[in-house]
């Protein structure tokens, strides 16, 4: 799909005269929140900062997102904007913000941005992470961070089933009926599973995936089928049949948000800039 099909605001609000736009980047234990986007009476990751700075100029601050995450759903990185009145430089947030927010929240930089910038509209990618671990190797600290399963299914088999999710598609499958977005296509510029150790050096499965956007719920849909037509080991054919049904009552159980992590948000228009020239890689 041309990035001139993105069908994004070809223009959005600047700060105006007097305020500046600090950019955050920032990581965040989902289990600890009710998801990123703030709402009435859940304590939210969104909610939390806009509180933070809220209260520093003693009026209501927005502070917008480059996305949303589940309750549940983790980031290792997530970037967010807000606007400012100049007099504080942008990379002191970074340590304003941590000195003041709940615990589970982390700052990792801040500073001015230059030129237009939106968190949202300007994103080029993002990055997402699934966990999971078989029943031997869960650990008690795993619980909240991890998918568990009986039995790990094989990896190849799995790795053929992302390679079908590759490119451009109608993602109508694994939406959820939750979601309002006009389109259902979507890039995927990367999909696979590797097989990589956590820090008390014990296996872990980690499917990554990488694509202009996503509908609400896909991914988590995505990686539930997967590990489910593994398990019953059905072949790659089957799964491409099941991406080109366009019919959700098909698909296997939407996988817990534990093991999700939003892994990285990419501004870079080079950084996938073969896909856009049709290549392969």
């Amino acid at each position: 799909m041309a990035r001139s099909d993105w069908k994004r605001p070809d223009s959005f609000p600047l700060p105006k005269e007097g305020e500046r736009r600090v950019i955050l980047t920032l990581s965040y234990d989902g289990s600890l929140f009710h998801g990123w986007q703030s709402q009435n009476g859940e304590v939210s990751v969104q909610g939390e900062i806009e509180r933070v700075l809220s209260e520093m100029l003693s009026r209501r601050v927005v502070v917008q997102g480059s996305g949303r995450t589940d309750s549940g759903v983790h980031a290792l990185m997530q970037v967010a904007h807000f606007d400012f009145p100049v007099g504080i430089d942008g990379e002191k947030f970074k340590v304003i913000l941590n000195t003041r927010l709940k615990k589970g929240i982390r700052i990792l930089s801040s500073e001015d941005a230059e030129g237009p910038f939106h968190a949202r509209y300007s994103t080029m990618s993002r990055e997402y992470w699934y966990l999971v671990k078989d029943y031997q190797s869960f650990l008690p600290f795993d619980s909240g961070y991890v998918c568990q399963v009986e039995k790990l299914p094989p990896i190849d088999l799995l790795d053929t089933y992302a390679s079908v999710l590759k490119g451009t598609h109608d993602f109508t499958t694994f939406s959820s009926s939750r979601d309002k977005s006009l389109s259902k296509m979507r890039d995927v510029y990367v999909s696979g599973w590797d097989m990589i150790s956590d820090k008390f050096s014990l296996p872990l499965l980690r499917y990554r995936v990488a694509g202009n956007a996503f509908l609400y719920h896909q991914v988590r849909s995505m990686v539930g089928s997967m590990l489910e037509f593994a398990k019953k080991g059905k072949s790659k054919d089957e799964f491409r049949e099941l991406l080109a049904s366009k019919d959700r009552m098909k698909v296997g159980k939407t996988a817990p948000p534990d093991g999700l992590y939003l892994a990285e948000v990419s501004y870079d228009s080079g950084k996938y800039e073969w896909f856009e020239r049709g290549e392969e890689r």
